[in-house]
């Protein structure tokens, strides 16, 4: 870690895994640090040019996925907390929301060298408990070879491992959980029709189509190297918003006819109301919330289990062509009966 900006940012290799709590190295993307001022961090990060998960799309031309910046954000506020704010490594951690924005498509293009992103953090807020620092929100803005692509603002908070079960038990107590209700182990809908090359990325199973909506079934695939690095407790927050991201794309296409080839991830707000257990079924509610514009189309999305909701969020897709005037219509004549 560097103490000020006369350190050029190294991309040589990347930070300890456990400061990013992952447990393969080929996952964690950050590779340095510095502090600016009290309150202000800059990070690196290597974008992988191939990755077996975040590579693995149609979308043409081929950019570096949103949902990989994603990880890169929650890494940087999880390496931030423990470098920057003595969190214990030990600590356990919980995001309580995350906003989303790509702000330059054109800067995520992947070029012939892998990115080299630099996040700059801002401590917008702490929360404290007994005079510790046990939580902290984050505004960040990444850059990709100098060229701002994305900003997003993470809140989250941590806590010892005792407390973490004793929170952890009080919430599935309130719960039915047995006998289990497996998750949704049905077949796979086509790779295509979410954006996917490999079924294995897909987490859409059985998928409803209404008038206005989608109703889709969410699987949970804990063999997943790339979602489930290593074990967990709870439906990781990566996957949920894997779950809103494909929902949104089979909808788009459903109810719009929008190819998801020409389809990017371009905002999610979402806010995490509840743990998603194991011994429970996940689905999706995609519904559509305005017209497309020419060039973007926007979704409500609950993911909930047996109705009641663990997450929620606004999902913008952005199209590489301008929408056609027929899509419109389509819509407008698919509001004229809801």
């Amino acid at each position: 870690m560097s103490t000020n900006l006369d350190t050029k940012l190294s991309y040589s290799s990347t930070v300890p895994r456990a400061l990013v709590h992952r447990a393969a190295v080929c996952e964690v993307f950050l590779t340095d640090s510095a502090r600016i001022s009290e309150d202000e961090y800059v990070v690196a990060a290597q974008l992988p040019r191939v990755h077996s998960y975040y590579n693995d799309q149609i979308t043409a031309p081929a950019v570096y996925d949103p949902l990989l910046l994603a990880e890169v954000f929650r890494q940087a506020s999880i390496y931030a907390a423990h470098t920057f704010l003595d969190a214990p490594v030990d600590q356990k951690f919980i995001f309580n929301s995350g906003e989303l924005l790509v702000t330059d498509a054109a800067a995520l293009r992947i070029g012939a060298r892998p990115g080299h992103a630099e996040i700059r953090a801002r401590q917008v807020e702490l929360k404290h408990r007994e005079g510790t620092v046990t939580g902290s929100t984050l505004d960040m803005v990444l850059t990709v070879d100098g060229r701002e692509a994305a900003t997003m603002r993470t809140t989250c908070q941590w806590m010892p491992g005792q407390a973490w079960n004793r929170m952890r038990e009080t919430g599935r107590d309130r719960l039915t959980l047995t006998p289990a209700r497996p998750h949704h182990t049905g077949r796979r809908v086509a790779p295509v029709t979410v954006g996917r090359l490999s079924p294995q990325n897909v987490v859409l199973s059985e998928v409803e189509v209404r008038e206005c909506e989608v109703l889709a079934q969410i699987i949970v695939d804990e063999t997943s190297p790339a979602l489930f690095d290593h074990p967990l407790d709870h439906i990781p927050g990566a996957l949920i918003f894997e779950g809103f991201r494909q929902s949104a794309v089979y909808a788009a296409y459903e109810l719009f006819g929008l190819s998801p080839r020409g389809l990017l991830l371009t905002r999610v707000e979402t806010d995490f109301t509840r743990f998603g257990e194991f011994e429970l079924p996940t689905d999706c509610l995609v519904r559509v919330v305005e017209p497309p514009a020419p060039d973007t189309v926007a979704f409500e999305i609950t993911m909930t289990q047996e109705d009641e909701q663990i997450a929620r969020a606004r999902v913008h897709l952005a199209r590489t062509s301008p929408v056609a005037g027929a899509l419109l219509n389509r819509f407008s004549y698919a509001t004229a009966g809801a």
